[in-house]
């Protein structure tokens, strides 16, 4: 896949044959998002077109609404373009969204980043919206069109709720993995180093990795989940038990920064500096503050039990 970034110097970006293009911010590349994106791709095998999307960075709101903006997200940049690139993209056009380019025209976007763009078929969800002030609509895009079809995908539900980033944001900082993985289609995940820590937890029989993310990940509620985790160039998948917090029986949460460690079932290298994926499944109880190491101790063991029941009918292969 070939990422073309563009501060709209719109030469560079016109290099490349005729695409279908699915157009969206696609934070988490959730269900909706796939809809959108499917649709795309099987209009450019049909027509023989290259399969393209189109998506901004940073998210709009930073620009339109600095006091509510967002800045981290379920599929960070990086993220995005890793899994894109997975499902066959071939083209990822990354629009800087700036002050500027949020003053542009309608017709200034339709003539610049699709007419002149090679595009021959936009995808995008019914709502999206494109030109100053956001007045471009789908309906709009039909009527302007100039030299390419156009199709609005509906509306997607799950449970008669609509499949949304906004819900599965909520649904993560409020521990209900498993709705946000329904609308994700996937288990969410967090990608990043593995860095040294503080090395207690091998102190006390339980050895974990510490994950540092590698990027402005939204982050699960605090407290302990059934994970399962990958290293780089590996697909073997790893079980274990996770704590996303502070570590309150150590630490004054005040002062201190969240940390993600996981303890991997039955596994004894040493993976310092390797790059891994985790795979949040179930969420188990919240983070909490013990009384000494023993009682700490106690409750990791029933917290490792828990997980492997949880994460016992997940293949590894």
């Amino acid at each position: 896949m070939k990422t073309i970034h563009t501060n709209h110097n719109l030469t560079d970006m016109y290099n490349h044959p005729d695409v279908a293009l699915a157009i969206g911010f696609f934070d988490g590349l959730h269900l909706g998002h796939m809809s959108v994106i499917n649709t795309m791709k099987e209009m450019a095998e049909e027509k023989e077109l290259a399969k393209a999307v189109m998506t901004f960075d940073p998210h709009p709101s930073v620009v339109l609404n600095p006091e509510k903006k967002r800045t981290d997200y379920l599929t960070p940049l990086d993220e995005k373009r890793r899994l894109l690139e997975a499902i066959g993209i071939d083209y990822l056009f990354v629009v800087s969204f700036t002050s500027k380019f949020a003053q542009m025209a309608e017709q200034d976007f339709i003539r610049d980043y699709l007419t002149n763009n090679h595009v021959k078929e936009v995808v995008a969800g019914f709502d999206f919206t494109y030109g100053k002030f956001g007045k471009g609509n789908m309906m709009k895009l039909e009527a302007d069109k100039q030299g390419f079809n156009v199709t609005a995908v509906a509306k997607q539900e799950l449970n008669a709720d609509k499949i949304a980033t906004t819900h599965i944001r909520n649904a993560l900082v409020e521990g209900h993995v498993n709705e946000a993985n329904a609308q994700l289609g996937r288990p969410y995940k967090i990608s990043g180093l593995v860095v040294q820590g503080e090395k207690r937890g091998r102190t006390i029989g339980f050895p974990t990795a510490n994950v540092a993310p590698d990027e402005a990940y939204v982050l699960p509620k605090l407290g302990v989940y059934a994970v399962t985790l990958k290293r780089t160039g590996s697909d073997q998948l790893l079980k274990g038990v996770c704590n996303i917090g502070y570590k309150p029986t150590f630490h004054d949460p005040a002062v201190s920064a969240v940390s993600i460690e996981v303890h991997i079932f039955d596994f004894a290298e040493s993976i310092y500096g390797e790059r891994v994926e985790v795979f949040w499944h179930e969420f188990i109880r919240p983070e909490q503050k013990f009384s000494g190491i023993d009682a700490l101790i106690a409750q990791i063991k029933q917290d490792k039990e828990s997980a492997e029941q949880l994460l016992a009918d997940i293949s590894l292969d």
